[in-house]
């Protein structure tokens, strides 16, 4: 008997969505059947793979948002509930970083980091995990209960990396955030929980691959290989279904073994 997983009639916000593992986590959500918010600051972007989806026959909306921006969170989650309806699933997933040993790190580079990679990534679930709560309790509106957020970390919250110092501090940041959300917004039905990807190939990092460099790298990984955005499908998708509700506050490495 074969076993799938529907998420028809459910809204998912996917943050960072222009590109890279964005884009993917978009398109495999509205593939199991989910309308899907596509939010990021390349609007152009968005509507590329708006287009995309809903050549696919999905749902898609796209939304302008800077995370950085207080303001922008704000408007941009109530835009969301007022076109599409109450949000259901988080994919919390933008994240910036620079490559610098730790001596050289400024001021404003730790800021561009931490303000994207947690500040960010806090407000966007706290905003989106007041308005489940809310449902939860019968002071909103809404037909679903409960809710599912995953925070996207990284194999280098885990395990500190060269020249990345600053950023495999924030996705530690973000592993003890969803915990702590996991522990405070359980009680409501909403399960906080978050994704370690390794190394993956996107069309931000494709050329380095290629490189000596990326080379030496990929060589140096237990499997001598780097994933694909589609290698995260599954997992996603399972966190995101009504069958991981006794799954909550979990940290999961999708890494290949890099992490071993």
């Amino acid at each position: 008997m074969a076993y799938s997983i529907d998420l028809s009639g459910r809204v998912a916000f996917i943050t960072g969505a222009s590109g890279g593992l964005g884009a993917q986590f978009a398109l495999t959500l509205s593939r199991a059947g989910a309308a899907v918010i596509l939010a990021s600051r390349r609007i152009d972007k968005l509507k590329d793979l708006r287009a995309t989806i809903e050549g696919e026959g999905g749902d898609a909306h796209a939304i302008e948002l800077d995370v950085t921006d207080p303001d922008s969170i704000k408007s941009a989650v109530a835009h969301a509930e007022t076109e599409v309806g109450s949000i259901d699933i988080l994919v919390n997933n933008s994240g910036v970083s620079t490559t610098q040993r730790l001596t050289e790190v400024e001021p404003e580079d730790y800021d561009f980091i931490f303000d994207t990679n947690v500040k960010g990534a806090f407000f966007v679930a706290q905003e989106v995990g007041k308005r489940m709560m809310a449902r939860a309790t019968g002071s909103a509106p809404g037909s679903y209960t409960g809710g599912r957020i995953i925070n996207i970390a990284s194999a280098a919250g885990l395990r500190v990396l060269p020249q990345i110092g600053v950023y495999c501090m924030s996705k530690a940041a973000v592993i003890q955030m969803t915990k702590a959300m996991a522990l405070e917004w359980g009680k409501f039905g909403v399960n906080v929980n978050a994704i370690c990807p390794g190394y993956i190939d996107t069309e931000i990092n494709h050329h380095h691959w290629q490189t000596d460099g990326g080379q030496k790298l990929v060589n140096m990984l237990p499997r001598k290989r780097v994933g694909q955005p589609q290698d995260l499908d599954a997992l996603l998708v399972m966190l995101c279904s009504d069958q991981s509700h006794f799954i909550n506050g979990a940290v999961i490495a999708a890494d290949d073994g890099f992490g071993i």
